[in-house]
């Protein structure tokens, strides 16, 4: 087996463990078994790296992006800062709209976190401009991925599971919504318009040596995810994640470091079989959950939706929750979605650590404060300080020591007494 790509130095290997609590051996030990990912470009230069995967905490992805109808890069900066502030341990630039290259190099510059992006966004918005997006060749695309690298991108999501054999499901599976994976679309429409099949698994060895060569990790993206818990865990996907589990070991054979995206919209009674099935098909690799969403009428509260599908898969074993915001399906996020988003992930990743026997010092610190009305460090250690110190002041008990919920009625004062004596 190839040498697997080693994180920029000695230091940062070390970081790594002290964050997780995990010692170095073991931390190498799954990494070079292909369980844990690092993403971690060399050019990334004021990147402090995270793990991912197999006995360590559960991370947050945020996404952040301009589009076509709104181009703010100030607002996108702003958005990674509060993503950043909140807990998010990457962040993907999935922009659309305006200097695709300047707010790739700004958001990089700004984020100590490991960058991500989806480089066929960009190749099919360049192709539009002259031939439109069917016109697009495989150059443009391992172009546009090389240039992602050169700026300092950690990881890419590059939709290989998609095939002429994985898109035939679709016809025979009818589908309730169709393809919801914007990357999957076009790599969709794009076989069908130029009667090829999909560049990124014809020339997948290829992209390995991209990979190995510039030092970003692989995300592969489930392009036939379901869109509605209705076509969730059918033929279309689970053929896909069958394709995954082979590129998963040819990355590791050609010693790239390779994560699998997960669905999607599932309910919760298939979110266990989902993880499984990714785990055992992929031997192991770092599952990364889009969600899951677990209903399809939470419109304007996706993010809780969300969090519910993502405690659970953490639960289960998934290793990184890509956040959902309450404008989920409805619009472009704002700066104050962001945060929603993030907050609503990092609750389900926390949740998901408690019960896998991680990081439950925090959560006892806080019933103590909780005990002894310690109101300042309660909001210390808040996911979000400022809206529990908002909630505590608007409405405040005449005494100092209970909450207005309760004021002398309080449950631990009137026991307290009696318990001490």
């Amino acid at each position: 087996m190839a040498t697997r790509k080693k994180i920029n130095s000695p230091l940062e290997m070390k970081g790594v463990c002290r964050a997780e609590r995990i010692a170095p051996d073991k931390l190498t030990r799954l990494f070079e078994d292909g369980r844990v990912v690092i993403p971690s470009n060399p050019r990334h230069k004021n990147l402090r790296p995270r793990a991912i995967g197999e006995g360590l905490t559960v991370k947050v992805n945020a996404n952040i992006g301009t589009s076509k109808d709104r181009i703010d890069l100030p607002e996108e900066l702003e958005k990674v800062r509060v993503a950043l502030r909140y807990g998010a341990d990457a962040v993907m630039d999935l922009s659309t709209g305006g200097d695709l290259h300047e707010i790739r190099k700004k958001v990089i510059g700004l984020c100590d976190a490991p960058v991500g992006t989806v480089p066929i966004y960009e190749a099919i918005c360049r192709t539009s401009k002259s031939g439109g997006p069917m016109s697009m060749t495989s150059d443009d695309l391992f172009k546009t991925i090389e240039k992602h690298a050169k700026d300092g991108v950690d990881f890419m999501t590059v939709h290989c599971g998609i095939t002429k054999e994985t898109v035939s499901t679709l016809r025979s599976h009818k589908r309730l919504t169709g393809v919801v994976s914007r990357g999957g679309a076009i790599l969709v429409a794009w076989m069908h318009e130029n009667d090829r099949d999909n560049p990124l698994y014809e020339e997948y060895d290829y992209l390995l040596e991209m990979a190995r060569e510039h030092g970003f990790a692989l995300s592969l993206g489930d392009g036939l995810r379901p869109g509605s818990t209705a076509d969730a865990t059918d033929g279309p996907q689970l053929h896909e994640l069958i394709v995954l589990g082979k590129l998963v070991e040819r990355a590791r054979a050609a010693g790239v470091q390779a994560m699998v995206e997960g669905p999607g919209h599932v309910p919760l009674n298939q979110i266990e079989a989902n993880v499984v099935a990714e785990k055992t098909i992929c031997k192991g690799a770092p599952f990364y959950v889009l969600g899951p969403i677990v209903c399809d009428v939470a419109a304007g509260y996706d993010h809780i939706a969300g969090a519910i599908g993502g405690a659970l898969a953490a639960y289960h074993g998934a290793d990184f929750l890509c956040y959902v915001t309450p404008s989920e399906h409805l619009s472009l996020p704002t700066v104050d979605d962001v945060r929603e988003g993030v907050i609503a992930s990092k609750i389900a990743a926390h949740s998901a650590d408690l019960a896998r026997g991680r990081g439950g010092d925090k959560d006892r610190k806080m019933s103590c404060a909780r005990k002894a009305f310690d109101w300042d460090t309660m909001f210390e250690l808040s996911f979000n300080p400022e809206k529990a110190r908002t909630y505590r002041d608007r409405r405040k008990s005449k005494s100092p020591d209970v909450c207005s919920m309760c004021g002398d009625l309080c449950a631990m004062r009137m026991v307290d007494k009696l318990l001490d004596e």
